[in-house]
């Protein structure tokens, strides 16, 4: 057998009856919707009239004030920080302007070094070539003097040497000295 659901079923000692599919209540209702009752509305109007001042100056005094507080202090804040970001943005663009001026101005300071060091060191070298060019012309005409001056010597040497040479030939192949007159004729006559 089914138990009774204690939530759809009332309680003993209720004043409803049971029906099934309907619940009768045994007082009766009188009368139409309490807010469209014809009665009432001057007592309602006054009520409504009552709680819309109050209300109005509630919101007028107490919350508005604050509101409007709110977004003034917003929007000063706002502003403030509008105009500190537009300041930043100035310098920033004042930053990278003298930036680009500095680099541009380094770039060319660094152009005229350089170029003023590649110059210097060219002039250094044209300096440093000619001193060694005169230096090597100086040793280069000394060694010439010096061989010249060999030479001769040499020369005059070979001279005697080969004089000394023909004399002890002719006095090994003949058995006798040539006289030097003859000897110094012999000489000439080859020289030239």
């Amino acid at each position: 057998m089914a138990q009774p659901n204690p939530l759809t079923t009332p309680p003993p000692g209720a004043d409803t009856k049971l029906v099934p599919g309907h619940v009768e209540h045994t007082e009766a209702h009188s009368g139409a919707f309490p807010p469209f009752e014809t009665s009432g509305f001057l007592a309602q109007l006054i009520w409504l009239a009552l709680a819309f001042g109050l209300l109005y100056y509630l919101m007028d005094k107490i919350a508005l004030p604050r509101i409007q507080s709110i977004l003034h202090a917003r929007a000063e804040r706002l502003r403030a920080d509008l105009d500190q970001a537009q300041a930043m943005k100035a310098e920033a663009d004042a930053a990278g302007v003298a930036f680009e001026t500095g680099l541009r101005d380094a770039q060319g300071k660094a152009r005229d070094i350089a170029q003023t060091t590649r110059n210097t060191l060219a002039a250094e070298a044209e300096t440093k070539r000619k001193a060694l060019e005169a230096e090597l012309n100086a040793k280069l005409v000394a060694a010439e003097a010096t061989i010249r001056t060999r030479t001769e010597a040499a020369m005059g040497n070979v001279r005697s040497i080969a004089g000394e040479a023909a004399s002890a030939i002719v006095e090994r192949l003949t058995g006798q000295a040539p006289d030097r007159a003859t000897l110094d004729r012999a000489l000439d006559a080859t020289a030239h």
